[in-house]
């Protein structure tokens, strides 16, 4: 089981989110960035799986939950200014909707989306 964060020290931004980078805990490549509210962390550290918040449909989302692509989460660090947070996650497939690794992978500019994607 991760370390408890107590969500009171993070520091949310203006709208009540958190910038959080998932790290894979086995290969400690960057997966993904993506953002989570105080609802979205309590259900993380409650059930041992990512939720985000999603700031394009606004609405709480466990990372796969359609996918299949699921993070379990390993371990969740804050930074020194307690305003970022790390999840060290236990991937499952890839971490992008793009069906990639990673959402750093190197794309052509064709590929890359016009519109707000979805989360997978």
């Amino acid at each position: 089981m991760p370390p408890l964060i107590d969500p009171e020290q993070i520091r949310f931004d203006a709208s009540g989110l958190v910038p959080v980078i998932a790290q894979d805990a086995a290969s400690d490549r960057v997966l993904m960035l993506a953002y989570m509210n105080r609802e979205a962390l309590e259900q993380t550290l409650e059930s041992g799986w990512v939720h985000y918040w999603s700031r394009s449909r606004n609405i709480l989302w466990k990372k796969g939950a359609t996918s299949g692509n699921l993070q379990r989460l390993i371990e969740l660090r804050v930074d020194c200014d307690a305003d970022s947070l790390l999840a060290r996650v236990d991937q499952t497939g890839p971490a992008c909707h793009r069906l990639t690794p990673t959402c750093f992978d190197s794309v052509s500019e064709d590929s890359l989306p016009s519109a707000t994607p979805g989360e997978s």
